[in-house]
């Protein structure tokens, strides 16, 4: 018997594609699914999510039972189907030049195979001109004219972590399509969802997902920098947020903490890359890069001695964000390097994650510092705090950039912590 004919294939089935193949082959469609990694594949064949999605274990159940998802290694399989959706890692040279190596691996390995009347959809984030250079590839390399003969668009992923399932049939698709027939296809793929579709053209539909990350990756850094300029002069970040906030109608201040994670840390150079104004960005880059090691050194002013060496420091949170298992460019990461640096005794938990941790007891036994790294739900309630009274060392120091615990201090002592009950991060 042979196999079904595939409505879309999703190369790549990381955080964006799998979730969105998923939904696709859950709205009725049959779905290829192509990876390279051998762990994730069986995990999917297994009915297993790879990493945690909210309502991910029950829409995979579905699913799997339904059989419309297939899954592949080769890229060369996508080629059978009628829509191709790319959702691959789009990394930057460390030099603020794109590297496009991934999508033109993939566009090489599908050119001998594509057809006319296929249609290519990028859903990466992608600098501006990608999507008219994927079309020019095409055309030159194979003759394929983009919105007549092959159809290329620009549908790019907005939904966050942990909130697909929810924000895949509320948030508008943008449509960017090479060629109005183009961006036609693109919407009826994308109609089996319940989302307004909103078309333009691709150029501008790449610059509305770059600028939607590169605003929140600036949002972040002004209470990151204020947060640097309260300690300089001995103010309290907390209460200058709240002083400007307050019953006033242009505040909107956001809270300190961690700003990173794998779209917002590389984001900023799409847009860096042929700047107008070239290191502006690069200066909110380095204030949010910067956090960790204003949180290392703040600790050393404070702790007896003036240094780290032999201090065993315990690290609340390796992930990047708020309850999620996602450690991709996490600041986390590299406060525990600078720690080690420092010839601190590091001890982690995080209870999220996939990298070993320990215990929250056995990471807080005679810490001398406690840092909370990533803001979870979980070290925001009165057992966290009660653990640190008990276990720490009676002057342990407590580095809480996110007032996770509610002390209205991002340093403080043990026994200064007044927990708030309710209090929660708004930096998610």
């Amino acid at each position: 018997m042979s196999p079904p004919v595939t409505d879309v294939a999703v190369i790549g089935l990381g955080r964006v594609g799998l979730p969105l193949a998923l939904s696709f082959a859950d709205r009725g469609l049959n779905v290829l699914g192509i990876d390279n990694d051998a762990d994730r594949l069986g995990a999917i064949a297994g009915g297993r999510m790879p990493f945690k999605e909210t309502g991910g274990d029950e829409l995979i159940e579905r699913v799997h039972a339904g059989g419309r998802l297939r899954t592949s290694d080769q890229v060369t399989d996508a080629a059978d189907a009628d829509a191709i959706v790319l959702t691959l890692g789009t990394p930057s040279f460390s030099h603020i030049e794109i590297d496009m190596s991934d999508i033109r691996s993939v566009l090489d390995d599908l050119l001998p195979l594509l057809r006319p009347g296929q249609t290519i959809v990028l859903r990466s984030t992608v600098a501006p001109g990608t999507t008219e250079f994927v079309a020019g590839y095409l055309e030159r390399k194979r003759g394929l004219r983009a919105g007549e003969e092959i159809f290329v668009a620009h549908a790019p992923e907005r939904i966050a972590a942990g909130r697909f399932l929810e924000e895949i049939d509320s948030l508008p698709c943008i449509v960017g399509g090479v060629g109005e027939a183009s961006g036609e296809r693109t919407a009826r793929l994308f109609e089996v969802f319940d989302a307004e579709i909103v078309q333009t053209t691709p150029v501008q539909a790449e610059l509305a997902k770059i600028w939607a990350n590169i605003m929140r990756y600036t949002t972040f850094a002004l209470p990151n920098l204020l947060m640097m300029d309260c300690e300089q002069y001995g103010a309290n970040v907390f209460e200058v947020i709240d002083l400007v906030n307050r019953d006033y109608p242009r505040g909107g201040l956001a809270q300190p903490g961690f700003t990173a994670g794998t779209c917002l840390r590389k984001d900023f150079a799409f847009s860096e890359e042929r700047s107008n104004a070239p290191g502006m960005l690069l200066a909110v880059s380095r204030v949010n890069e910067s956090v960790p090691n204003f949180l290392v050194q703040g600790m050393k002013r404070r702790i007896d001695g003036g240094t780290l060496n032999g201090a065993k420091v315990a690290v609340l949170g390796l992930a990047f964000k708020r309850d999620t298992d996602d450690e991709r460019d996490s600041l986390a990461h590299k406060l525990v390097r600078l720690l080690e640096r420092e010839l601190a005794d590091v001890a982690v938990h995080d209870p999220h994650v996939a990298s070993p941790t320990q215990p929250l007891d056995a990471t807080l036994r005679d810490a001398d510092v406690v840092v909370v790294a990533a803001n979870h739900s979980e070290f925001g309630m009165p057992a966290t705090q009660q653990a640190i009274a008990a276990l720490a060392a009676p002057d342990a120091l407590v580095v809480d950039p996110w007032n996770c615990l509610g002390s209205g201090q991002v340093f403080a002592f043990a026994d200064e912590l007044a927990l708030i009950p309710g209090t929660e991060s708004s930096h998610q």
